[in-house]
């Protein structure tokens, strides 16, 4: 290695181990080894590869690990990018994958300048989003089991003929239900219980959110971090994985289904929060309340938001647009809206 050169450094990840590759700038491609996953194996081998000389830029996958190995490295000094595994190039073809492919294919790309670093939170800021995504388990938890219920309830052709499930005439009725065999009224019970623990769950998540007002922007302000970084709306659209598919050759163009790249739980949050604008665009006393300590220009922003979100919605219901792309459609657009706030509103 030379002692002035610029040395990539593919990181293959895992619990217990981290394959190691180098990709020096101009010259060879090389495998450093495999080392220990944890702090003082790391640290070990980038104070080995430090004392060689040159300029070193990690590199490795998010995933489970989490960000403290970006830390640790940042921390003595040297660059550490973290890539999301979505948006790192495929060769077609390709089904053989090892530890030491995939750190050599992050060294090699990151070289070739292919790789795009993930916004890395900072230690409050990751906290938040531990217990935002907590509250995203536990609403997936309890969707699940409210379908398994509705299905062994199908299954033996009990049907609930009030309008609307999951209120308080709903969960009488389901207290109130016997199922013909012991066997089934166990299964029954247990998703009942499941679907009790789970709301319970949320509802202690929101308290600490202060109510599910707050959730949303929570979940936006901890999965996206500085918004200025995104140089346009649509480059947040894209990033949240929001804007169509396409699949288009000379002068055929076909967009499909959104993406889905990128971050999803603020996709979701901004989907959930979507369905809001279905209703007629109004201040409320609750919303003015909510606004009362925030600067006008978020407010004014805020207001445009709900009267062009709130008219596309029934626009595309005239026109008898499914729901569901309606309400993606939305999301899209307050993806827009959110951007802006981020770039024109400061903090006070």
């Amino acid at each position: 290695m030379k002692q002035s050169s610029k040395v990539f450094v593919g990181m293959d990840v895992h619990k217990d181990s981290i394959d190691i590759t180098l990709a020096e700038q101009g010259g060879e491609v090389r495998r450093f080894g495999e080392v220990g996953g944890d702090r003082t194996a790391l640290l070990k081998a980038v104070r080995k590869l430090s004392s060689r000389g040159g300029e070193l830029v990690f590199v490795y996958e998010a995933g489970p690990c989490g960000f403290w190995i970006q830390r640790e490295i940042t921390a003595l000094g040297r660059v550490c990018w973290v890539v999301s595994p979505s948006l790192i190039p495929q060769r077609p073809g390709n089904h053989v994958k090892t530890d030491r492919r995939d750190s050599e294919n992050l060294a090699r790309l990151a070289r070739a300048g292919e790789l795009t670093p993930v916004h890395v939170p900072d230690v409050r800021d990751e906290a938040i989003r531990d217990l935002v995504r907590a509250r995203d388990d536990a609403v997936i938890a309890q969707r699940r089991a409210r379908q398994q219920l509705k299905a062994l309830l199908l299954r033996n052709d009990i049907r609930y003929v009030g309008k609307t499930s999951w209120t308080s005439a709903h969960l009488r009725w389901l207290s109130e239900l016997k199922l013909a065999q012991p066997a089934q009224q166990i299964a029954f019970q247990e998703y009942v219980d499941a679907i009790t623990v789970a709301t319970g769950r949320i509802e202690r998540f929101e308290q600490a959110m202060r109510g599910i007002q707050f959730v949303h922007a929570m979940t936006l302000v901890a999965e996206l971090g500085d918004l200025t970084r995104f140089a346009s709306p649509r480059q947040l659209m894209a990033y949240l994985g929001l804007v169509p598919s396409e699949d288009s050759s000379g002068q055929r163009r076909h967009q499909g289904s959104i993406t889905k790249a990128g971050n999803a739980y603020a996709r979701r949050a901004l989907v959930e929060a979507a369905w809001a604008y279905r209703h007629p665009a109004r201040l409320t006393r609750i919303i003015a309340l909510r606004q009362d300590a925030l600067p006008k220009q978020a407010c004014d922003i805020a207001w445009k938001a709900q009267l062009r979100l709130c008219a596309k919605y029934r626009r595309l219901r005239a026109r008898r647009v499914l729901e569901t792309k309606i309400i993606v459609a939305l999301a899209r657009e307050l993806s827009g809206f959110v951007w802006a706030i981020g770039q024109h509103v400061k903090p006070q």
